[in-house]
């Protein structure tokens, strides 16, 4: 059983996007994986996201997806929601994957914009209802327009929020002008998903952040939305400014690559990356290190 929700926080305010832990020679870290949710679950997370892009979808098979949605549920499912990325540009393949997330235990599904087709926004709307239909599960949209190349327009997203299961939004579009109108329109529950622009999601409407960094400043993310939730707006802006070397550090690359290089800095599972994804060189990780201790992180 999730943990209890409200349909303006429908999976908590504070959630992680996992990186998928593997073992030395690329295998599935079913053991890594329970101990760094039960880690970030420690640390403040309401929910993780679990088979996203951080936890290179890409390259894990629908096995092993299942079997890391059942693990992480075993873990930590009971004090915080467990999301499971579903999305694919392939709408068959997503409700299979939808299904199989249910079975193994999952509270909730992410689905993101379908990449490379370039499908019509009609395309878009048939694509995640058919994923919303598939399960009874609550849906969490993923528009990230930078990655698929096609963004959730803003009337498509009106539409999708009449669907009972569709009750969220992951927004990395990096637009706070459409993000005011979709939120205030769609009604939506609104989740940063994009990690400099948590605090000016929540000024416009937003309930909470679906980060990277994360994996890192958990307890400062919680305390910077605590502060913007209770009109302390210095406060906030502070932690915000605090963290902005955290932000650009990790993104200096892609994100998954300083995420599990920071990960093993600290001594938490992460593991190598699976290819086309590269480990950082030696100047990266002393400049991944200066960044993070720029912000406060401790390795």
């Amino acid at each position: 059983m999730a943990p209890t929700s409200t349909s303006q926080t429908p999976f908590g305010r504070v959630l992680t996007a996992m990186v998928t832990p593997f073992t030395t020679d690329g295998a599935l870290d079913l053991d890594g994986a329970q101990r760094l949710a039960a880690h970030l679950v420690d640390a403040g997370n309401d929910g993780l996201i679990v088979n996203g892009t951080t936890g290179e979808s890409p390259t894990t098979s629908d096995a092993e997806k299942a079997q890391l949605v059942r693990a992480v549920v075993e873990a930590v499912g009971d004090r915080a929601h467990v999301v499971a990325g579903a999305g694919t540009n392939d709408t068959r393949h997503s409700v299979e994957l939808a299904r199989a997330a249910e079975q193994a235990g999952a509270h909730g599904l992410l689905a993101v914009t379908p990449y490379y087709s370039k499908p019509p926004q009609e395309g878009l709307l048939r694509h995640f209802t058919a994923i919303a239909d598939a399960t009874g599960l609550p849906v969490m949209l993923y528009d990230i327009p930078g990655r698929s190349g096609v963004p959730i327009g803003t009337e498509t997203m009106v539409r999708l929020a009449e669907h009972p299961r569709i009750v969220a939004n992951k927004d990395a579009k990096g637009d706070l002008g459409r993000a005011s109108w979709a939120i205030a329109r769609s009604r939506l529950a609104w989740y940063s998903g994009d990690d400099m622009l948590n605090l000016p999601l929540l000024s416009v409407g937003a309930v909470g952040f679906v980060s990277v960094v994360g994996h890192l400043v958990s307890p400062e993310l919680r305390a910077m939305l605590e502060a913007h939730l209770a009109g302390d707006v210095a406060k906030a802006t502070e932690i915000h400014q605090k963290l902005l070397p955290v932000f650009t550090g990790m993104f200096r690359t892609q994100g998954v690559i300083t995420t599990k290089a920071a990960l093993t800095l600290q001594g938490q599972p992460a593991g190598p990356l699976r290819l086309p994804l590269v480990e950082l060189t030696a100047e990266e990780t002393e400049q991944l290190k200066r960044d993070l201790a720029a912000g406060g992180v401790q390795l």
